[in-house]
């Protein structure tokens, strides 16, 4: 399995010649060259996670593949989707797809709570949107972890890879840092991925990490 990093939150996964696409959010200019999209996750409602053009370009596309989101994204998206919430476990061609947490990071305490969905695909690849939701009982081979956000603390953002303690990790949701401020973020999640004897990728838009899944 090949998970591709693109810019910001938008991430690619191929195998046995299928796609899996997470996130293509209002950050990243364009989809790039896509190709068997078997289903799309959108992890919550914010427009750095999915936009309507995006959606729409991937339907046409791919008219067949469902989109995974939650309720409040299926509301507002401009094509039909699948409402998924934490537990539910999804067959997606060759994804097998199991989805946890259920809110979004606190932002501020003014700021209303939003539903997130956190994904995991084939047991090993585990990506949490804009959560710290740990998916316990989970031997995370590869992790995407969120490294900038206006709700994120890089502390914080260390526990939760503390937590997981996956074989591997690479950081994502960087589309708010500057680029000489990325590198400290990347330092401070290789520290907490080496703890658990995992290895950090510093992967940039384009990317990608193979995994035995």
């Amino acid at each position: 399995m090949r998970v591709t990093k693109h810019e910001h939150a938008y991430l690619t996964i191929e195998k046995d010649g299928e796609t899996l696409v997470v996130d293509p959010g209002g950050f990243a200019p364009d989809l790039g060259s896509l190709e068997n999209v078997t289903a799309i996750v959108v992890t919550h409602e914010h427009g750095d996670h999915w936009s309507p053009a995006h959606l729409a370009r991937i339907r046409e596309l791919f008219p067949e593949a469902p989109i995974l989101t939650t309720a409040a994204t299926a509301a507002t998206a401009p094509v039909d989707a699948t409402v998924v919430a934490p537990g539910d476990a999804v067959e997606a061609g060759a994804f097998s797809l199991r989805f946890f947490g259920g809110t979004h990071a606190e932002i501020h305490r003014s700021i209303p709570l939003i539903d997130n969905v956190g994904v995991l695909v084939d047991g090993a690849f585990y990506y949490p949107g804009d959560s710290y939701a740990v998916p316990e009982g989970v031997d995370v081979e590869l992790l995407a972890a969120p490294i900038g956000a206006p709700w994120l603390k890089i502390g914080e953002a260390m526990d939760f890879v503390l937590a997981v303690a996956p074989r591997a990790a690479f950081g994502t949701h960087d589309g708010t840092l500057s680029a000489a401020a990325i590198p400290m973020h990347r330092d401070r999640l290789a520290w907490a991925a080496a703890q658990g004897g995992g290895v950090f990728h510093p992967l940039d838009p384009g990317d990608a990490v193979e995994i035995s899944a």
